[in-house]
């Protein structure tokens, strides 16, 4: 079973990814974060447990608690001590450039997706795992 991370707070994109994602792979366990604290903490848990680690996380910016730029620290920091490598996608509403520059310096991040994400892109990240 390959695992998909999603770190957003919006419930409604929350149901409808979710539903989306398993239309296009039905062996795919999705996980909800509503925070990136509430993700953070759970990846320290698991990190040295490949068959717990997300294959692809879908991390969102604007949350609150802790937002997808502070994660994103804290991810760069952990990432090196996983047991099993994965792709990270920033997954935002904002088509600010300066967000969109600001993401090509993390190497981390695969890629910057401006939401809504259409099933054929799903249909494209999921296909390499």
């Amino acid at each position: 079973m390959k695992k998909v991370y999603l770190i957003d707070d919006d419930d409604i994109y929350v149901f409808l990814t979710t539903k989306t994602i398993l239309r296009v792979r039905k062996d795919v366990d999705v996980e909800v974060f509503s925070d990136g604290l509430k993700a953070i903490t759970h990846l320290k848990k698991i990190q040295d447990q490949p068959a717990l680690l997300p294959d692809i996380i879908f991390l969102d910016l604007n949350m609150p608690v802790m937002d997808g730029w502070e994660f994103l620290k804290e991810y760069e920091e952990l990432a090196p001590s996983f047991a099993k490598e994965n792709e990270l996608y920033i997954v935002s509403s904002s088509i600010s450039p300066h967000e969109m520059e600001r993401s090509k310096s993390i190497p981390l991040v695969a890629e910057f997706i401006i939401k809504p994400l259409v099933k054929e892109k799903f249909m494209e990240i999921l296909e390499k795992i």
